[in-house]
């Protein structure tokens, strides 16, 4: 299954009073695995961006003015998406703005060329009653966000990808490093181990231990504890 991890930032909060996208970032995953390839631009929107906004993800007026329109990557962003699920944090938003554009421009929406999955709608039904934002799941499942200072689209889509995997099963790591193991090669690869079972067996020192704790128990209870009785039933 392909999947683009998608994020954009924009001018202000609402396209219906001409607020504009000025960054877009993606990254491609396939069969649950990054692949490498991804999409970034950065925006001119022929509009001031609102201070809110750039304190959210501090891209200027002055750094946009020499980069291309929408009208101009246009082609090349459908390509890259067309036929993939787009994985959003907060869909609503970013596909409202990317309609948006299109519309202006006569092209069909996002939907007539990819799906969408709301990760944040995801969020909401595995963690009910928590906070739900990007910050807060990287925090829940161990996700380095630590660059993350300001919003940027490519770092969100990417560090997006690592909770999204992680929320979903995290076996991407996994079959990656039994790849390696079974060609021998090697890489820099931390795996995700939250839901690996380690078995680690009592020394005959812990055992012999436990043995007297029963017995302590067996007194002071004037007979045989539980735990012996259901190890007789199981021998």
């Amino acid at each position: 299954m392909r999947q683009i991890v998608l994020d954009t930032e924009t001018t202000g909060l609402d396209p219906s009073n001409g607020h504009r996208v000025i960054e877009i970032g993606g990254v491609e995953v396939s069969n649950r695995r990054l692949t490498g390839r991804h999409f970034h631009e950065y925006l001119r929107p022929d509009r001031e961006v609102d201070p809110g906004a750039l304190a959210v993800h501090g891209i200027t007026d002055e750094f946009l003015v020499d980069k291309p329109r929408f009208e101009e990557v246009v082609d090349a962003f459908i390509e890259f998406v067309d036929g993939a699920e787009l994985v959003i944090h907060n869909a609503p938003f970013d596909v409202g703005f990317l309609n948006a554009e299109l519309d202006r421009l006569g092209r069909a929406p996002i939907g007539d060329h990819c799906t969408v999955l709301d990760t944040l709608a995801l969020a909401r039904r595995m963690y009910p009653g928590q906070r739900n934002s990007l910050d807060a799941l990287c925090k829940r499942l161990d996700v380095d966000n630590s660059g993350r200072e300001l919003h940027g689209a490519l770092l969100d889509s990417e560090i997006l990808a690592d909770v999204f995997l992680l929320m979903t099963g995290g076996q991407s790591a996994l079959e990656l490093a039994a790849d390696e193991l079974a060609t021998g090669t090697d890489s820099a690869l931390t795996l995700d181990t939250a839901n690996v079972t380690h078995v680690v067996r009592a020394s005959a020192a812990e055992r012999e231990a436990h043995a007297r704790y029963l017995e302590l128990v067996s007194k002071e209870c004037g007979g045989v504890s539980r735990w012996e009785t259901l190890m007789a039933e199981r021998d």
